[in-house]
């Protein structure tokens, strides 16, 4: 596209000689704009895709991405068979039967707290990551026994119990509304307590064994739903389509759905920060401008020679495209290599910060990058970069026509 001429004229142009500094350095903080613009993209976007990533880990984590529940709250019967021919599906991680219920709990000392009771499989529950992450006091090796329970270090901190005391559990009434009938209770030894970052989960729920639940709830061999984790949470669509055809008596929820509002909030948030983060490489396109403008009105007469000496409006055009080219791609690339390279080495960033620490008192408005997750995402990079070279390239346009517009005559005369 360019030939051996013009490229000798556009870095000629770009290397600054005396009195021509100020283009110069122009062209260097247009250079540092772009740079700066595109490595903020990447960092940014991936920093939020962290964030994503790590709420719906704890939110969907515990409670799976799927769930298979009978219509009208009814028990669901046949649920470990249901369990096991969902779990042989491709992208099927887990399924498990499950039970949810609301119960009081009566600890030392007087100490009471409604909470949010969840039976699975042992096995099941030793599984899920979010869970073994959280461990904070104890182990999982004795969930199973039947008066076993694991709690949340927050309901344990405000139940004043740890790992070997003994809560009472309530359930004020029956299934089904009676009230006529006594409240069933038990005995229940915490093995202990999880932390999953989530104050509304760790100070309201307890895990139990399902068999332990099955007779708290008098459901027998029956359970309320089965809960699905998949391989791949972001591509849920597609197999909850099967499971409804697969299972048309049941109702099959996502965690999409059933966590709309929080993950609308995130993917707005995402998208606008996106969008905002966008006006900077904006901003440093215009500084290509500028900056180009500078440099064609710094070479009119130069424009001026080179077209009476025979060289083309197409050429002249050409020579001042590849000068801003040269600006604002070598800047997007730039912004790539050190955004890129910020962000996939978070955790090799977080350990010096802690090794900083324990040297020096960072300042609290550093600290905060000691959690900072980041996971990149190599279509949005993509995005960005091709975002970058394209802003770059329509940035010379209009200087580069002005130039090849420049009339000798004129420009000589002037």
């Amino acid at each position: 596209m360019f030939n051996a001429f013009e490229r000798a004229v556009a870095f000629r142009y770009l290397r600054a000689r005396k009195g021509e500094r100020l283009v110069s350095i122009t062209a260097i903080f247009s250079l540092v704009g772009i740079t700066l613009g595109v490595a903020t993209l990447i960092i940014v976007t991936s920093v939020m895709n962290g964030f994503r990533a790590d709420l719906m880990n704890r939110i969907i984590g515990l409670n799976g991405h799927l769930t298979v529940q009978p219509e009208r709250g009814r028990a669901l019967s046949g649920a470990d068979a249901i369990a096991a021919r969902l779990a042989a599906l491709p992208g099927v991680a887990q399924a498990a039967p499950a039970i949810e219920g609301q119960v009081l709990l009566s600890g030392p000392g007087g100490t009471a707290a409604a909470a949010q009771l969840r039976g699975l499989p042992p096995d099941a529950l030793r599984e899920r990551a979010v869970i073994r992450r959280g461990l904070r006091q104890g182990n999982l090796d004795a969930f199973g026994d039947d008066d076993s329970v694991l709690i949340g270090a927050r309901l344990a901190q405000r139940m004043r119990v740890q790992p070997g005391d003994t809560l009472t559990l309530v359930l004020p009434q029956a299934r089904g509304g009676d009230f006529t009938e006594a409240p069933r209770s038990r005995a229940l030894r915490v093995i202990a307590t999880f932390d999953v970052g989530m104050p509304e989960v760790d100070g309201r729920t307890i895990f139990v064994p399902l068999a332990t639940a099955q007779s708290l709830f008098g459901l027998g061999d029956d359970s309320s739903q089965v809960e699905i984790l998949v391989n791949d949470p972001s591509r849920v669509a597609a197999l909850t389509a099967e499971l409804r055809a697969l299972l048309p008596d049941l109702r099959v929820t996502d965690w999409q759905r059933a966590n709309s509002s929080i993950y609308a909030a995130v993917v707005v948030e995402r998208n606008v920060m996106f969008l905002i983060l966008t006006l900077i490489v904006v901003i440093a396109a215009f500084n290509i401008i500028s900056s180009l403008t500078m440099l064609v009105k710094d070479k009119g007469r130069d424009i001026a020679i080179l077209r009476t000496m025979g060289a083309k409006r197409g050429a002249v055009l050409r020579i001042f495209i590849l000068c801003g080219a040269t600006i604002g791609c070598g800047g997007t690339l730039l912004g790539f290599g050190l955004g890129l390279g910020i962000a996939a080495n978070f955790p090799t960033l977080k350990a010096l910060l802690m090794d900083l620490e324990g040297s020096i008192t960072l300042p609290a408005e550093l600290r905060f990058l000691m959690s900072l997750p980041s996971v990149v995402d190599a279509r949005e990079v993509t995005i960005i970069v091709v975002l970058g070279f394209a802003l770059s390239l329509l940035a010379t346009l209009w200087p580069s026509w002005r130039a090849a517009r420049i009339d000798p005559a004129e420009a000589l005369r002037g």
